[in-house]
């Protein structure tokens, strides 16, 4: 019994980030549904102001949806550490923007392989490799560092302002910080809301959209309503939580599920 009292009261200081140790991630045998519509009890959340506290609701369950409403910078993340996995999120823009961003682009992410202490990342997030879900810019990839600096090698074609786009067979280029876009990520891309680019594979604002990412050993494949927009490899971190952000933006979500990869058993 003393054993546990001690244990319950190290976790109310340390937080939930003391339930996942290294090398106990799960690899999903079967799909694993992350968010029913009814509660987040997969999740805790973490914000940069009121830590494990969520007094201004920024995450809620309304009529089978998750509403993240972007009010205060932060996220949800998985209780679990989970590698080899098929990750599917459904999720569509609501109308709210919020300082600092109010007039520019609606702004989220799904943070893979998250790791550390909570609020690594700019007292904020988990330090890990991000699946940007921007409006103009999903599927890129951010290199968000933590006490240390995740690496990732993507093949790449570069812009003649020295901007770097997914493209199969293009120059291996490695990474320890900053950004690796989509494939078809507007040159011209402006950070205000509403925007949309030329080659976007997303929807409209309002509009469901799904983003997959699949991750394999130490590969990463991103996509964007069925189609491959980003690859990463040689992936430093091949394992961890999973993070969804608030950055600003009002998001629905109607589902989170991790799938075995195909073949797997």
């Amino acid at each position: 019994m003393r054993k546990l009292l001690l244990a319950g009261a190290l976790l109310a200081v340390m937080g939930p980030v003391a339930l996942v140790r290294a090398g106990e991630a799960i690899r999903p045998e079967k799909t694993i549904v992350l968010f029913d519509g009814k509660d987040l009890g997969a999740f805790y959340s973490y914000l940069e102001h009121s830590k494990y506290k969520d007094p201004k609701k920024v995450f809620s369950v309304q009529d089978g949806l998750l509403r993240i409403s972007g009010e205060e910078w932060g996220g949800i993340a998985t209780r679990e550490a989970y590698r080899d996995y098929h990750l599917v999120v459904e999720w569509k823009w609501g109308e709210e923007n919020h300082a600092p961003r109010a007039n520019k682009a609606r702004d989220s992410g799904i943070l893979i392989h998250g790791r550390g202490p909570d609020g690594a990342a700019g007292n904020k997030w988990l330090e890990s490799i991000e699946y940007q879900v921007i409006e103009g810019g999903t599927g890129d990839f951010i290199l968000v560092a933590g006490e240390h600096r995740p690496s990732m090698t993507v093949e790449c074609r570069e812009d003649a302002d020295g901007a770097l786009y997914w493209k199969e067979g293009g120059k291996p280029v490695r990474r320890d910080s900053g950004r690796f876009n989509w494939y078809g990520r507007d040159p011209n891309w402006k950070d205000v809301k509403g925007f949309r680019g030329k080659n976007d594979v997303t929807k409209p604002a309002g509009e469901w959209n799904v983003s997959e990412v699949i991750c394999d050993g130490d590969t990463i494949t991103a996509m964007v309503n069925g189609v491959v927009v980003n690859k990463g490899t040689e992936v430093a971190h091949p394992e961890g939580k999973i993070q969804i952000q608030s950055e600003s933006a009002e998001i629905f979500i109607r589902r989170v599920e991790l799938r075995p990869l195909a073949g797997s058993r």
